[in-house]
């Protein structure tokens, strides 16, 4: 069995599905790339059990078949070799490989493709197509507030929601929540799933940046997204989201407005001083100023600024995780945010200042109980 293709082509195809391999998977042959050759086209998976992705290459060949390829080692040589076309010889009755270039010849060892998992098929039960760059935007609003915590499985991943009227990301950790929602993403047949976060980290990057269409098809157990010449298809979560409109407070009378990145900045340099554990800051809003302050009593550390902002409602003291706070405001990129309040124990909502025709990006963050100190 005998194909030949470009060197770099190749290698791009690779590098675009290779986030998928893991470095001791749970059975040895997904260390491998999976070949399937059918005459001018390459079919190559790569997969962990739960996500697998495809890409589709264009190759020379006259020939069916397919092989299991060492992942790590191809991708090596094919990053050192110059471009060019290169010729894959594979025998079938030892899986031997060799790979042959105007430098030289490289030979490996490749497996069963038999051994190989077979990548689900997924029925079209519910279907939507979104923007690649909607799609990339809602992914990187919401992947960074997923938990860790694999005790609760529903929040490691993003819940995905999308009606006749729009389309919602949600992720949540227990401290902190977003709420990510395009009324320009739309399907008639509604469904909401929840997909892990590697999946979407692994599609995340994947995605191109140019304006493509990714079509999505779900069914109660699997996810496929289908973008160029990649699909990708991941195990969905099967769990209870938590019920988190309920936690989104809709009554806030104190309201602040601040330049981001300025409040960001402040963020990072008082975060230094702050409790190494809790990493706590105080946000004192009186009148037009906001002081941002804390302290580190076991090292006797301690910081505070002043910032301008504009403030409606009563005067407020709270306390907040630097690290959530830097984290959401990282992720936005407005000029101006709005911080909106109710109580020094309620969760305060940061939010753009000014939205966008179809975007509603809602952040929330869980206050931090105040040490009391002057």
């Amino acid at each position: 069995m005998k194909f030949i293709v470009n060197s770099s082509y190749l290698l791009k195809q690779l590098s675009a599905i290779n986030g998928v391999i893991t470095t001791n998977p749970v059975v040895p042959i997904l260390e491998n790339f999976l070949f399937e050759i059918d005459k001018n086209r390459l079919t190559v998976t790569a997969s962990d059990l739960q996500t697998s992705m495809v890409s589709e290459l264009n190759i020379e060949s006259k020939e069916k078949g397919n092989i299991a390829v060492p992942a790590r080692i191809l991708l090596d040589t094919l990053k050192n070799l110059p471009d060019q076309p290169v010729t894959f010889s594979m025998d079938e009755s030892t899986y031997a490989i060799e790979i042959s270039s105007d430098n030289g010849r490289y030979k490996l060892a490749g497996e069963n493709a038999t051994d190989f998992p077979k990548v689900p098929s997924v029925s079209n039960d519910f279907s939507a197509v979104i923007p690649s760059d909607v799609l990339s935007r809602a992914l990187s609003n919401t992947i960074f507030a997923t938990s860790s915590d694999e005790l609760r499985p529903a929040m490691t991943g993003v819940y995905i929601n999308i009606t006749d009227k729009h389309a919602t990301f949600v992720s949540t950790d227990g401290h902190r929540l977003v709420r990510y929602r395009r009324s320009d993403v739309t399907t008639d047949s509604g469904n909401a799933i929840i997909v892990p976060r590697k999946a979407l980290n692994l599609l995340k990057s994947t995605l191109p940046t140019d304006n493509t269409e990714v079509s999505m098809d779900f069914n109660l157990s699997n996810a496929f997204f289908r973008f160029g010449n990649i699909k990708m298809i991941c195990r969905l979560i099967d769990e209870r989201f938590p019920d988190y409109e309920n936690v989104i407070p809709t009554q806030n009378p104190i309201k602040m407005t601040i330049n981001r990145s300025e409040f960001l900045a402040s963020l990072k340099r008082i975060a230094i001083y702050a409790n190494k554990t809790t990493h706590q800051v105080r946000l004192k809003i009186t009148g037009s100023s906001l002081q941002v302050s804390a302290e580190d009593l076991d090292f006797s550390n301690e910081a505070n600024e002043r910032l301008a902002c504009e403030h409606e409602g009563g005067d407020i003291e709270i306390g907040f995780s630097a690290r959530f706070l830097v984290e959401i405001l990282s992720n936005l990129d407005c000029e101006s945010v709005k911080l909106n309040m109710s109580a020094p124990n309620k969760a305060g909502l940061i939010v753009p200042a000014d939205k966008s025709k179809d975007e509603d990006i809602l952040m929330l963050v869980m206050p931090v109980m105040l040490n009391q100190y002057a």
